[in-house]
């Protein structure tokens, strides 16, 4: 028989010729090094190439966009203006009261997974919590959580058993590392005006307030986190006020609170709960790098030897922001509403959204979404460079979706019922494409993206077959200068037909493979087209 340490070195020598989901012994330790030599990226994630996220909590309710929880307390800010507007002073009322406006009555979950996998999702994202801090599942560890306050239900765990009944792998995106430094805004104070210097509730709630209101036994400090840096009394201007919270804005990135180190452990706790009360395929954490240090290394090890006691295998996705080249071998990068310049070597992810990340009503009355054909155009620019897109699509407060965004998901699924068999399952090709429009590069970028042209061209390979996608549709004969005799000497182009089967004349010189697409009818968009021969893939 063979001991430990013998089993040990068999599973060492034989991690190189793994493939995806094969790793090494258990168990893992946590660090960069021994993460990096376990892991493999799962088959699952690499054929899945899309997925929808469902960016839903309480900042939702004021349908006013993103990070309203914050900039809420930011005088001169127009979310402040709003909520002013609205629902009154941020002294009197609070985001607390919020939550308690969170009813979520018209979400119908088995009809959104129904629209999402239709859309083309093959695997599906859930906030398990924000910046805000409020647990979007039963969570053993923090009492503001949704089946205490708001809905009043488990949100997490009813998108997993939707997701997994509709043959969807199930993700969960973490982002409250960030609230200790995110609320501290909330115990700031007009700077100006009537109620200069009042401070607003974060400051001067405490859990004997709650008596006879919707969170009675509940501490607000635990919601707020604590006064890691309160703005001092005496700032004389919003522009003051401002200057003061920006200068402290760059910790949030990575750092733990040092005043604070119960709040790292409870993180550590609630995502230890989050993953072994809903075991995720994946785990997205909204974090430069790892959150915490070696606290973020430990859940990030712990995460993966879960996966190997569950399955006997590490067949889960983490994700996080702006690795490191070796980092990139240990957990999946995510390029947050950004482009990649090639093909990159190892798995990769971007998220972007149809609007604001939290429901965004001045957007949608402005007709301001990302139309179907730029998710399209996104997507196949992504995969062609070994990538996944995570489309948010931003749910309302109460839980449905607009006209809006149902038609964009009407006309995703349009385009993947004809399409889907070149994106699904594909790897990249020799090139990721050809064209004009380079994109701008790097994470946020996307706001910096000129229009694709017909001669942007995005390859992906699978199945025996090589598939082109015109991110714009010709006007006139293309010519796929990548495919030429010139590029590829030793290959044979026997057929070209699009996506739908019809066969597509061309002809071939040391130029390009010349041919001429039919024309576009009914709003079509992203047309595609199969390559067969010899010496292609």
């Amino acid at each position: 028989m063979f001991s430990r340490r013998d089993l040990l070195r068999l599973s060492a020598a034989s991690a190189a010729l793994a493939p995806a989901g094969v790793k090494a012994a258990a168990p893992i330790a946590a660090d960069w090094q021994a993460l990096a030599d376990a892991y493999r990226v799962p088959d699952w994630f690499r054929d899945a190439k899309f997925g929808i996220w469902a960016h839903w909590g309480p900042q939702c309710v004021p349908e006013f966009g993103d990070w309203y929880g914050r900039q809420m307390y930011i005088q001169g800010n127009p979310f402040y203006e709003h909520h002013v507007r609205t629902y009154g002073h941020p002294s009197k009322t609070g985001f607390i009261d919020l939550i308690g406006r969170w009813r979520a009555e018209k979400w119908q979950p088995a009809d959104l997974m129904a629209l999402y996998r239709k859309a083309g999702a093959r695997y599906f994202m859930a906030m398990a919590n924000h910046h805000d801090n409020l647990d979007m599942f039963d969570s053993a560890h923090h009492s503001w959580n949704t089946t205490r306050v708001g809905p009043k239900r488990d949100i997490v765990g009813t998108w997993a058993k939707i997701a997994r009944e509709a043959g969807m792998r199930f993700a969960v995106s973490n982002h409250s590392s960030h609230a200790w430094h995110w609320w501290q805004t909330a115990y700031g104070y007009d700077a100006e005006g009537p109620l200069k210097g009042v401070r607003y509730d974060a400051f001067r709630l405490r859990k004997a307030d709650g008596k006879g209101k919707f969170w009675d036994g509940l501490d607000p400090q635990e919601l707020y986190t604590g006064p890691a840096f309160v703005p001092p009394a005496g700032l004389d201007s919003i522009a003051a006020m401002n200057e003061w919270h920006n200068a402290r804005d760059g910790q949030w990135m990575e750092h733990a609170p040092p005043q604070n180190p119960a709040f790292v452990a409870r993180w550590a706790l609630r995502q230890r709960d989050l993953i072994d009360k809903y075991r995720p395929d994946m785990v997205y954490f909204d974090d430069h790098r790892i959150p915490f240090g070696q606290t973020g290394l430990d859940a990030v090890a712990e995460y993966y030897n879960r996966s190997l006691e569950w399955h006997g295998e590490i067949d889960v996705v983490l994700t996080a922001k702006q690795l490191s080249p070796f980092q990139r071998h240990a957990i999946v990068e995510d390029v947050e509403r950004g482009y990649l310049a090639d093909i990159r070597p190892q798995p990769w992810q971007t998220d972007t959204c149809l609007g604001s990340w939290h429901y965004d009503r001045p957007l949608y009355e402005r007709k301001g979404y990302k139309s179907a054909k730029s998710v399209i155009q996104r997507l196949c620019d992504v995969v062609s460079k070994n990538g996944n897109l995570m489309l948010s699509v931003p749910v309302r407060g109460d839980g449905s979706l607009d006209e809006l965004e149902i038609g964009i998901l009407d006309e995703l699924a349009a385009w993947f019922s004809l399409n889907g068999d070149a994106i699904y399952g594909t790897r990249p090709w020799r090139r990721f494409g050809e064209g004009p429009t380079p994109p701008p590069l790097g994470w946020m970028a996307e706001r910096e993206a000129k229009p694709f042209v017909g001669e942007d061209i995005r390859f992906t390979a699978g199945r025996g077959v090589l598939n082109a996608f015109f991110l714009e549709w010709p006007e006139r004969e293309s010519a796929i200068t990548s495919l030429g005799t010139r590029a590829l000497p030793d290959a044979a182009i026997e057929r070209v037909e699009t996506m739908g089967g019809r066969p597509v004349p061309f002809f071939r010189d040391g130029e390009a493979l010349h041919l001429m697409l039919p024309p576009g009818a009914g709003g079509a968009f992203v047309p595609g087209v199969r390559v067969y021969g010899r010496g292609l893939v």
